[in-house]
């Protein structure tokens, strides 16, 4: 039983991850962590959830942290951390506050390692290696060899995740677990640097004149409005002002989209014709906590120098740069100076186009699964229960098309696009949120990390996964070469994947399997899904050839607007 007034290192670490909000640590066991896991398991308020991989405790965690506001997972050093790293980065990347914790040998054999040398089990044989290398995706990276100093360590390490909403990582030796150290005290909360006031003033002041000169202002908002809690203050600019709104790929759902101002999710020329153009023709592009990837080198390539840009690390009125203001003070005090001015009339912004009504027999491609899924996650009786999750593939750029959802309901890793996410995160998103996770993966990305569903299975998660079977890297092909949709086209011999029995592999893993080709078939599974208890493995099978229209519009843009563009190496002149 811990004492709350002289704990362990491995219950100081294990209650201050509980007061800050994690009810669930995903987690592959090691020799090294198994007296922290053993922490884990005795202390009430927390819960050890069991993953097959490391990876997969990696995009679990992420996912969690998405909606619970912090995650965390433990795995063992070296082959453990490593292997975790992908995961590690993209939450980096896309401001996700995952607490990394690993463990690594004790006291005793380190010094044989560095005098003997004596290489430990997974030990690349410089005892830094894992620290030095999550230096590099997290805002700090610790080593806890004794009780002195630990729990100042880890609070130092969680507050800074706190602070920038980004990942830690957190090794204990082994020898230091047991350690008797201070219990915690104190609360453990984000410690943000505030504006500078004059700073402050003058980019706002920009900012109101800036959108009061303009005849076409639109909002542009990021994922940064969610990570830092600031959606608040978006949801009353747009109501105060009347402008439309339009948001990243990434920040899909960072408001309600069933709202009259909302103009669809902005992807480039894969977004709806009508979003596309008012973003491209605004002489005044507002873009608030967004994180600018290559997805919109058109849009900053035409609107850089009208552009008002603020976020985490850059606020700018056209070419001029304000330092010292950050996203959380600039969002009131623009409010507070919108408020005064004039509200704009509403613009008419065309709903989506009218869906087609294929017949039962009809084969099932992309744009056809799109529209039956979204209209089944539309329906008033499940709209509030299920949250998207959309792999880096195709079915991401049709989805985005999406019009109606509501707020925090989609969940895309847009930003950094690791392959596999979609799937490996539905158990976290699922356990964080208490809703039933509908992921939609490519086959390629599903067969990195296919062996999470038997995690899903294990926690008795009731996630839906719908893997679109065509067999090939379609959207990696669409960026090779377009003609290889055409008839009598064939795919890049690297962008062939391999036929696999899904429903065997639902079998295996104890989850449900099934199989759809045709419409009818696919909407009479989804009339039956609320039904369906536990994990739910779904091929969808897709004619390899089919070319989702958003994805067409993508490949076919002009070569200096693509996220993929390919260029001719250039000679190198030898010296």
């Amino acid at each position: 039983m811990t004492d709350y007034n002289n704990c362990t290192v491995a219950e100081y670490l294990a209650i201050r991850l509980r007061e800050i909000g994690v009810k669930h640590i995903f987690t592959v066991p090691g020799d090294y962590c198994a007296p922290f896991l053993d922490v884990i398991d005795q202390l009430p308020g927390l819960e050890r959830v069991p993953n097959i991989n490391e990876l997969g405790s990696g995009y679990a965690a992420d996912g969690y942290a998405r909606f619970r506001g912090v995650g965390a997972a433990c795995v063992q050093y070296g082959v453990g951390s490593l292997s975790l790293l992908n995961a590690v980065a993209g939450s980096y990347v896309e401001f996700v506050p995952v607490a990394i914790v690993s463990s690594s040998p004790n006291a005793a054999d380190r010094l044989l390692e560095t005098r003997q040398n004596i290489l430990f089990h997974h030990s690349t044989g410089d005892l830094r290696a894992d620290q030095l290398v999550m230096e590099n995706v997290t805002v700090a990276a610790v080593v806890i060899t004794s009780a002195c100093g630990a729990p100042e360590a880890i609070d130092q390490a969680l507050t800074e995740m706190l602070t920038a909403r980004r990942p830690v990582y957190i090794e204990v030796i082994n020898s230091a677990w047991k350690l008797r150290c201070p219990a915690p005290s104190g609360e453990l909360k984000a410690q943000p640097c505030a504006s500078d006031p004059a700073s402050l003033a003058q980019a706002v002041a920009a900012a109101r004149d800036a959108i009061a000169k303009a005849q076409w202002p639109v909002f542009f908002f990021g994922i940064e409005l969610q990570r830092f809690g600031l959606q608040e203050y978006a949801q009353r600019l747009v109501d105060a002002t009347g402008i439309p709104f339009t948001t990243t790929s990434l920040a899909k759902t960072v408001l309600d989209e069933a709202q009259p101002l909302f103009a669809g999710t902005y992807a480039g020329p894969a977004s709806v014709p009508y979003t596309n153009g008012l973003v491209t023709s605004s002489d005044c592009v507002i873009a608030l906590g967004t994180i600018v990837t290559d997805d919109y080198l058109a849009l900053m390539a035409s609107s850089f120098s009208t552009m008002i840009r603020v976020s985490q690390g850059e606020t700018r009125v056209g070419i001029t740069y304000f330092p010292s203001v950050t996203l959380a003070d600039f969002l009131p005090a623009l409010l507070k100076a919108m408020e005064t001015q004039p509200k704009r009339g509403a613009p008419a912004i065309p709903g989506p186009r009218p869906a087609e009504s294929p017949t039962d027999d009809a084969t099932i491609t992309f744009e056809r699964f799109y529209e039956a899924v979204g209209a089944f996650v539309l329906r008033k009786e499940v709209r509030d229960e299920y949250i998207l999750i959309l792999g880096e593939s195709t079915s991401l750029y049709v989805f985005g098309n999406l019009f109606g959802l509501p707020a925090e309901s989609f969940v895309a890793q847009a930003a950094w696009g690791s392959l596999g996410h979609e799937t490996g995160s539905a158990l976290g998103v699922a356990l964080a949120t208490g809703k039933r996770p509908l992921v939609v993966a490519g086959d390629g990305g599903f067969m990195m990390i296919c062996q999470e569903i038997s995690s899903l299975v294990r926690a008795k998660a009731n996630a839906a996964v719908f893997v679109m079977s065509n067999h090939g890297y379609a959207i990696e092909q669409a960026f090779v070469d377009l003609n290889a949709f055409k008839p009598g086209g064939e795919f890049a011999p690297f962008d062939d994947l391999p036929a696999w029995d899904y429903g065997a592999l639902a079998q295996a893993f104890g989850a449900r399997g099934m199989r759809v080709e045709r419409m009818g078939e696919l909407q009479h599974l989804l009339n039956g899904l609320p039904g369906l208890d536990g994990p739910t493995l779904v091929e969808v099978v897709v004619p390899k050839h089919d070319l989702a229209p958003q994805l067409a519009r993508l490949a076919g843009a002009p070569a200096a607007t693509l996220k993929y563009q390919r260029k001719e190496r250039a000679k190198l002149r030898l010296f």
